[in-house]
């Protein structure tokens, strides 16, 4: 399984306010949707998430985001080594993702940018 990257996930108060200064640290805009009735904004390494209590509390049980090449070959990975997965994959607004304990208890969300098939 190749790891691209790793993104900070951050549950912010205020989305709007939060941005300018991300896009700012990082140099890059910042990509905008919603899911599950909460707003994100993707900026460099930092997923920036606002919304209803209850959602950022499921959130906040993923300690990051890591970018791998193909999801379907992390749920391989993950699942031969240990892992339990806990959801997907499923496609998401830019690719797919899985979450998934480790054997030590962490919770990390795995994503790949490949179109549903």
């Amino acid at each position: 399984m190749e790891i691209l990257g790793a993104t900070l996930r951050i549950c912010v108060d205020d989305l709007e306010a939060s941005v300018p200064f991300y896009e700012r640290l990082s140099g890059g805009r910042a990509l905008r949707f919603e899911r599950g009735g909460v707003s994100v904004a993707a900026v460099g390494c930092f997923l920036l998430m606002s919304g209803p209590e209850a959602e950022l509390d499921v959130l906040r049980k993923v300690a990051a985001t890591i970018a791998v090449k193909d999801v379907d070959e992390a749920h391989r990975v993950l699942s031969d080594s240990g892992a339990h997965i806990l959801a997907g994959p499923v496609a998401t607004p830019v690719g797919r993702n899985l979450i998934a304990m480790h054997p030590d208890g962490a919770v990390y969300e795995y994503v790949d940018r490949r179109a549903a098939e």
